[in-house]
């Protein structure tokens, strides 16, 4: 488990995951409306210099993000889709993006073999920014984000 003290931290910590990605790796955020999904993918995405800000793709339901000189940032949110063949009809480049699944936890089988779902949860401390991050790893690659991540190499 990880603590996250402020929403600046949960960017701090997006910045610190994005040093681990590569194209094909998938993040699939997991928490309540409000746990900070969103600014931990506003941190990745500063981290990786994506062109124009990251923000909630609630209604476009996925948002490509170009960068210079490194595969996309494609970033979704499937709090709409109501089952997995949904996302697969976006018709996502998984092997050559970066991908962030928002609200993907059940939606990724059918989609991708590895990825690493981060849950964000509020903090027991009764601090309202306070936050703790738990990793969970499926697949080979997932594993070897968690581990990485786990151990600080940032």
């Amino acid at each position: 488990m990880i603590d996250i003290a402020t929403a600046d931290a949960m960017e701090a910590f997006g910045e610190c995951v994005a040093r681990e990605l590569r194209a094909g790796d998938v993040l699939c955020l997991t928490g309540p409306l409000g746990a900070g999904k969103t600014t931990f993918a506003r941190g990745l995405g500063r981290a990786l210099g994506v062109r124009g800000a990251v923000t909630s793709p609630t209604f476009v339901v996925a948002r490509t993000h170009a960068r210079t000189g490194g595969a996309p940032l494609v970033h979704v949110d499937a709090y709409r889709l109501q089952n997995p063949a949904e996302l697969e009809d976006l018709d996502i480049d998984w092997d050559g993006s970066i991908c962030v699944v928002e609200w993907g936890k059940g939606m990724l089988d059918t989609s991708v073999d590895a990825w690493l779902e981060i849950v964000i949860d509020r903090g027991t401390s009764g601090d309202d920014d306070a936050r703790v991050v738990t990793l969970h790893a499926v697949g080979e690659r997932g594993r070897e984000l968690a581990e990485a991540i786990g151990r600080g190499d940032r």
